[in-house]
């Protein structure tokens, strides 16, 4: 019984990390929305009846469309957005309610069929032919799509909405609004806020909003009240380890509107759940009895998010249940802590864990499959490091936030930045994720580095990023001197090929089977020029064993049978990019008669060579 109640929760978790990767990206034009119609809107701080003509036209098609797009993008990139954004126009103007839900439908709908038809189309295209296949495609499969949504999906939505806007209006008008949050504050530690906030109170909020101009909805998840006072409790009544570190956690939350550093806190001593939901419960009884109610979504949930958005004639009471919400936790908070004060210093750790775990189970994510668990930046160049989560806007925000102040003490010219796993781009170098996230990191961006961490804020992993990134800012030279040797002990080129593939990997140049690439290239093509040089390297499948360019040279005064011919010179090659070009062409331009070769090996000058090949 036990592992189906985890698995349905996972399940929900999944489905509201999917609702919050179409919305989350775009919360930022839901915000200009809000302030827009916070400040112009005849109620507002400046009514303006110009500028407000904005505010329907962006409720209605603006955002839904915007939500339709990410949602197709997300699933099938930016074919899939495209679609989606067409496809949301049915359910936009095949209604007359702001279609949210709606959008969160056809978006991700019309991306898997244009996926599908893709696939018919897949390997069956004459070349030149596919720019007009892919165009039309697209838009033949686009009219099916806006008239499925404007006829049946829009439709279906709308009386959705009605039914669920009906039952919240019962609730709203029977006084028990308020009592909401007897279930929203559990899910917030449970990770299930998203299905909720996004799916839920979300849409609903935006269809009163647009009747009467606020809505009480969204305010009831975003408050940071009860959260707060939780942490405030632990603050002053914790012990060990959760006193030191609330304080700090607190203001996070506060003032960065990030929830998700609390909830160890509450998963350590379950019981703390009844201080965060009666405080929640106590600040929703002062925004119900003031009639209180925010213009849009307040993203992330800090006291200033929530103030952006909120009506002028809302203010103080808005503050004073945020201020109860944070009382009234805080106090109850306390009392619990004093009666069951034991020792915390192993169970934050735990709760810690158990959160991730928890997380884990709704992204769906394994362990650290193909993460790098030594780090290892050489022959890399470094620019971009994001930091990755699901959302892009929680945890990975204070990771990145830790891991940038690093970097700038580091005096490291490196972009760091966090964002959604979805959303992580082309061109990044080193992808920094929770190990529950890596393996859908790595089929995101299976080109870049990828690193995991079992905890974003505390991991020692970011030192050691930054150490790494440190050495990489100084690469290895291509050829070091000592790195010419004169010796008479190969015997044969495989003898030779092996040194040379050691004095690489010594220096970190290439991995172990590097030398397996080498052999692979003598096996298929000889490297033996036929002036007394040999330039060993490896196969073109070789070259993800290369770290960074590298050269490493032998003078065999006795010389080796190569193929037929007597080699006295080798110089061993492993070319990353093109720094090795240079040489290869000092080679060729120097050393092309066996007069120079024989000058050079006859002497035995190992720094004449040096200074030949860097010329």
């Amino acid at each position: 019984m036990g592992n189906e109640a985890t698995g349905f929760r996972a399940r929900i978790q999944k489905f509201g990390g999917v609702l919050s990767g179409m919305v989350m990206p775009n919360i930022g034009a839901f915000i200009t929305w809000g302030l827009i119609t916070a400040m112009f809107l005849k109620t507002g701080w400046f009514p303006n009846e110009k500028i407000a003509v904005l505010i329907d036209p962006m409720l209605k098609y603006l955002l839904p469309t915007l939500i339709g797009y990410t949602g197709g993008k997300n699933f099938y990139g930016d074919r899939g957005g495209v679609i989606g954004a067409a496809a949301t126009m049915g359910v936009i103007v095949g209604s007359d309610i702001p279609m949210f839900m709606g959008a969160m439908i056809m978006g991700p709908l019309a991306a898997l069929c244009m996926k599908q038809v893709d696939r018919l189309f897949e390997g069956r295209v004459k070349p030149g032919f596919e720019m007009i296949v892919n165009n039309f495609s697209c838009g033949i499969l686009g009219i099916f799509l806006v008239l499925a949504a404007f006829f049946a999906i829009g439709p279906f939505v709308q009386v959705l909405n009605h039914v669920m806007s009906a039952g919240v209006n019962v609730i709203i008008d029977h006084g028990l609004t308020p009592f909401a949050s007897i279930f929203i504050e559990p899910a917030k530690v449970l990770f299930l806020n998203n299905a909720i906030n996004h799916g839920i109170l979300g849409p609903l909020g935006i269809t009163q909003a647009a009747e009467a101009g606020k809505s009480i909805l969204f305010i009831l998840e975003p408050n940071p009240g009860p959260g707060v006072g939780v942490l405030l409790a632990y603050t002053f009544f914790g012990t060990g380890t959760a006193k030191k570190t609330a304080p700090g956690v607190a203001i996070i939350h506060a003032f960065g509107g990030i929830h998700e550093p609390y909830f160890p806190y509450i998963l350590m001593k379950p019981q703390m759940i009844l201080a965060s939901i009666c405080g929640a419960v106590s600040g929703n009884f002062i925004f119900q009895m003031f009639n209180c109610g925010l213009v849009a979504t307040a993203s992330p949930g800090s006291y200033f998010s929530v103030l952006a958005v909120a009506p002028k004639s809302d203010y103080l009471p808005i503050i004073a249940g945020m201020l109860v919400s944070t009382a009234v936790s805080f106090g109850v908070g306390a009392f619990i802590l004093r009666l069951c004060r034991d020792s915390d210093e192993e169970a934050l750790q735990k709760a810690v864990a158990k959160k991730d775990s928890m997380k884990a189970e709704g992204t769906g994510g394994g362990g650290r499959i193909g993460a790098q668990e030594v780090i290892d930046f050489t022959g890399k160049v470094i620019k971009k490091v994001y930091v990755a989560c699901d959302a892009g806007m929680g945890s990975s925000a204070m990771g990145a936030s830790i891991l940038k102040d690093k970097v700038k003490q580091a005096g490291l010219d490196i972009e760091v930045k966090n964002v959604a796993i979805p959303n992580l781009p082309a061109d990044v170098d080193v992808v920094v994720t929770h190990e529950s996230l890596t393996e859908r990191a790595m089929r995101e961006r299976p080109e870049a580095v990828h690193i995991s961490v079992d905890n974003f804020l505390s991991s020692p992993k970011y030192d050691e990023i930054v150490k790494k990134l440190t050495e990489a800012k100084n690469p290895l030279p291509v050829l070091k001197k000592e790195n010419i040797k004169v010796t008479d002990q190969p015997k044969t080129k495989e003898d030779a090929i092996h040194m040379i593939a050691q004095m690489l990997l010594k220096d970190g140049y290439v991995t172990e089977s590097y030398e397996n690439g080498m052999l692979l290239r003598e096996k298929e093509n000889p490297t033996n020029l036929g002036n007394g040089i040999a330039i060993p390297h490896g196969v073109l499948e070789a070259k993800k064993e290369i770290k960074a360019s590298g050269i490493a040279a032998l003078i065999v005064p006795d010389g080796i049978v190569w193929n037929d011919e007597t080699v006295r010179l080798v110089i061993g090659i492993a070319g990353a990019d093109q720094e090795h070009l240079s040489i290869l062409s000092n080679v060729a331009l120097t050393l092309n008669e066996e007069e120079a070769v024989r000058k050079i090996v006859d002497g035995r000058d190992a720094d004449e060579l040096y200074h030949i090949l860097t010329k």
